[in-house]
């Protein structure tokens, strides 16, 4: 990311705080519950999870049971969050598109919402690096955009916010390049926090 857009996100994330993601919306609402619950039997208990994108925390808490948890976070404020409601967890400050972490290192990344933040000439660098953080066999839980081009909307949910993406056909072509055997790739649509729908692709992927 550039500087601006990196600040971009991490100033809208550090003002929305906690109003992100209220309790009654957590694990269970919609695409990201019918997601965690496809994902989790993917992830053994004892298995090295790295949440990129940890937010104010409601997944990691449910990420962190029975596994070895480390969230990473552009935004100060969510790491708070979610270093409360997670007090076992290691949590790292980081713009994922630059994290430098051992390779090999973690059995599963999962990344909810997090990529349609990521500019669209750092998606394709991005698979490659979660590809080498994870050991052979490892999986990739995330969800992409479906659209291409980077933007900023100047009120999303009273704070503007950077968005990027590069499609379905590239996310699920750039994926494969990066090593992974795509195990489910799924479009859903939900309403949005602001009113609207939106729509996702969901991937589970392996690390060949």
């Amino acid at each position: 990311m550039t500087s601006d857009q990196k600040r971009v996100v991490r100033e809208g994330y550090d003002r929305l705080g906690d109003a992100y993601r209220p309790a009654d919306e957590a694990v269970a609402t919609a695409s990201r519950g019918w997601f965690l619950r496809e994902a989790l039997p993917h992830i053994p208990a004892g298995a090295d999870v790295l949440e990129l994108g940890c937010g104010p925390g409601w997944d990691a808490v449910v990420l962190a049971e029975g596994r070895r948890y480390t969230g990473v976070d552009i935004s100060e404020t969510m790491l708070a969050l979610a270093r409360d409601r997670v007090p076992t967890g290691t949590f790292l400050r980081g713009d994922l598109t630059a994290l430098d972490l051992p390779a090999a290192t973690f059995d599963a990344v999962v990344s909810l919402y997090v990529f349609g933040h990521v500019p669209e000439a750092e998606h394709l660098p991005a698979y490659r690096r979660v590809a080498a953080w994870l050991r052979p066999g490892g999986v990739f839980c995330a969800s992409f955009p479906l659209g291409r081009g980077d933007n900023v909307e100047e009120d999303w949910l009273g704070a503007p916010m950077f968005f990027g993406g590069i499609g379905r056909d590239a996310t699920e072509r750039g994926l494969r390049d990066a090593g992974f055997a795509l195990e489910l790739a799924e479009v859903r649509e939900d309403h949005d926090p602001a009113g609207g729908t939106e729509a996702f692709l969901w991937v589970i992927a392996r690390r060949r």
